[in-house]
């Protein structure tokens, strides 16, 4: 149990979620499920079914250490892994592996994203273990990958070997999002899954595939080995992390590294990552809406997904799959079917109208 960690990661804008997730206070701390937690809490809650709280931690932008602090009970300051800049995934995993590194180099690790709704927890428990039995007995990288329910173009896919191991599988190739036609190819072939972005591995694995693979990032932190877990830490973070390639895990070393496995999970899994993720997956009312306003008037609309976070009085009529979100000082209603162009569009609105609006 003392070897099993956890990188949560929380760094992300959720820039799709605009205008409820914004750059001060993103997705991953706010309520989006309407049950009085946030996506973080839940993930950490989650987490510690398989671990201690001392081996849980945060990988996240330095902004928002102290949100964390004041969300996450029993999380001390230094379990939080502060970022000074958004490299993408691999120079924030490097830096945090390093670090564990020091302090457990026997350390089994878990890396997930903080915003993933999971609705059958012990499911998913049940197969980080067996997992992290995997990773304990061989050099291997696992990612967990989940069983596709529709030919979904938004999310990338795993094509994997039948043969398998006690159910770990080895992996062929990793997709990038492919056309609607090509989705249902790999649906039809039978060992594709969908990939979450959920790695397990031990520490001294993923160190050694960076070495491996992505040189550049490995030297950068390894000149850090002396002060990890000291009071000069940050200082040597603030200098050099910036200066890390901008490259994400699954570029850097999942698709060039030949000990990658995969572990096919049906756990009611969604990345959250849309509002149309999120309507999939919240309950919905006779109309199939997805409703979270305090004073509403919905007439003649239906497949929608409407939020209105204030004491605002709502009288919508003759909507059909569309997103009203009111936030704060912005408005967005928009054609569910479009919501791929809300991440431009924010990028966008920054450059336009200020960035007091994002």
């Amino acid at each position: 149990m003392s070897n099993n960690y956890v990188f949560i990661m929380a760094g992300g804008v959720g820039s799709r979620f605009w205008p409820k997730s914004r750059n001060n206070f993103p997705k991953q701390f706010i309520d989006i499920l309407g049950v009085g937690k946030s996506l973080l809490q839940l993930t950490y809650e989650r987490f510690l079914k398989l671990c201690p709280a001392e081996n849980i931690y945060i990988v996240t932008n330095g902004q928002y250490e102290s949100i964390i602090m004041d969300q996450l009970n029993g999380i001390k300051s230094r379990q939080i892994i502060c970022e000074p800049s958004r490299n993408n995934t691999a120079p924030c995993i490097a830096y945090a592996s390093f670090k564990i590194s020091a302090i457990n180099p026997e350390a089994n690790i878990v890396v997930a994203p903080s915003d993933h709704f999971i609705l059958y927890e012990d499911i998913f428990i049940q197969k980080i273990r067996q997992a992290l039995a995997f990773t304990e007995a061989n050099e291997a990288l696992v990612t967990l990958g989940i069983t596709p329910t529709r030919p979904d173009t938004g999310y990338g896919y795993i094509n994997y070997s039948t043969d398998n191991l006690a159910g770990v599988h080895k992996v062929l190739q990793f997709r990038e999002k492919p056309s609607l036609e090509k989705a249902k190819e790999y649906l039809a072939e039978g060992n594709y899954l969908w990939n979450a972005g959920i790695f397990i591995w031990k520490v001294e694995s993923i160190l050694k595939a960076l070495k491996e693979h992505s040189s550049e990032i490995h030297t950068l932190f390894e000149k850090g080995n002396p002060v990890y877990n000291t009071t000069e830490e940050q200082t040597f973070i603030n200098r050099h992390y910036p200066t890390s390639p901008n490259i994400s895990i699954d570029y850097a070393i999942m698709e060039q590294a030949d000990n990658v496995y995969t572990i096919p999970a049906e756990f009611g899994w969604s990345d959250l990552g849309t509002w149309a993720s999120l309507y999939e997956a919240a309950p919905k009312d006779e109309n199939n809406n997805v409703i979270s306003a305090k004073q509403i008037d919905v007439r003649d609309t239906s497949n929608s997904i409407i939020h209105i976070n204030s004491d605002k009085l709502a009288i919508i009529r003759g909507l059909d799959n569309f997103i009203v979100v009111d936030e704060g000082n912005s408005l967005l209603i928009y054609p569910k079917s479009s919501e791929q162009q809300v991440k431009a569009i924010v990028s966008q609105i920054g450059k336009q109208f200020g960035y007091r609006f994002i």
